[in-house]
């Protein structure tokens, strides 16, 4: 296997607004595809990557998904899971990972929406972003897949990549430009690129933006079928595709 970073961030804080009426008496995390929850598509994967411990943010209906990683736990199912309480405030992308630094380490982690799901047709995905990451290169490797061809997600794209599939810089596109590549949840980084942000709610997006003048932010195309499940009709585009 190759060498990858031990510990994930998953970000299930968020409220899944969109995604009612299946969010109306449980977190996103927790809306079904395929017959498993999205968050445990999502800690399935991390743990095929070699992940043995993923701090996972809570907010609404926290109790419900604390509840649903406890079963998991107990019916002996990797990762070991530690709780980030988000309950008074959901922080978003980037103040999640600041207000979960002491839980995080020193060393780079995997950060994992939970409303990405695929299907790979080739090499896994998640391998391909490990071979990628270099500390000394880079301080955010990013995931992605093609625009054209994904499904769920914006049609504009977000980011260009110098260097091809296999890796490369990552330019992010300029307004009114359309973008080849889609950024599609998943990522490693040193969650430090974070600490200097605000206090409260804040987003990783202008930080990557920041890093990627210096040529610090890198990402990998790997093969596959992406889907976003954003809302009730793309979970059931993703459902279908999973079944």
């Amino acid at each position: 296997m190759i060498a990858a970073p031990k510990t994930a961030m998953v970000l299930a804080a968020g409220l899944g607004t969109r995604m009612r009426p299946l969010t109306d008496d449980r977190p996103k995390a927790l809306v079904e595809v395929g017959g498993r929850a999205l968050i445990d598509h999502m800690l399935d994967r991390l743990v095929e990557v070699g992940v043995e411990t993923a701090v996972v943010n809570v907010h609404a209906f926290a109790d419900r998904l604390e509840a649903h990683l406890l079963a998991r736990q107990a019916k002996g199912l990797g990762p070991r899971i530690v709780i980030s309480d988000e309950r008074p405030q959901a922080l978003e992308t980037g103040g999640g990972i600041k207000h979960a630094l002491p839980l995080l380490g020193e060393g780079p982690v995997w950060v994992a929406n939970i409303d990405s799901v695929w299907i790979e047709t080739g090499a896994p995905a998640l391998d391909a972003v490990a071979a990628a990451w270099d500390a000394d290169a880079m301080d955010v490797c990013l995931m992605l897949a093609p625009t054209a061809g994904s499904l769920g997600f914006h049609d504009s794209g977000d980011v260009f990549l110098q260097g091809g599939p296999k890796g490369g810089v990552v330019r992010f596109k300029n307004p009114g430009e359309t973008a080849p590549l889609v950024y599609v949840g998943v990522h490693i980084c040193k969650p430090s690129v974070t600490a200097q942000g605000p206090e409260g709610p804040f987003s990783l997006l202008p930080i990557w933006k920041g890093l990627a003048a210096d040529h610090r932010v890198h990402g990998v195309a790997p093969e596959g079928l992406w889907m976003h499940v954003g809302d009730p009709g793309a979970r059931d585009l993703a459902e279908a595709k999973l079944t």
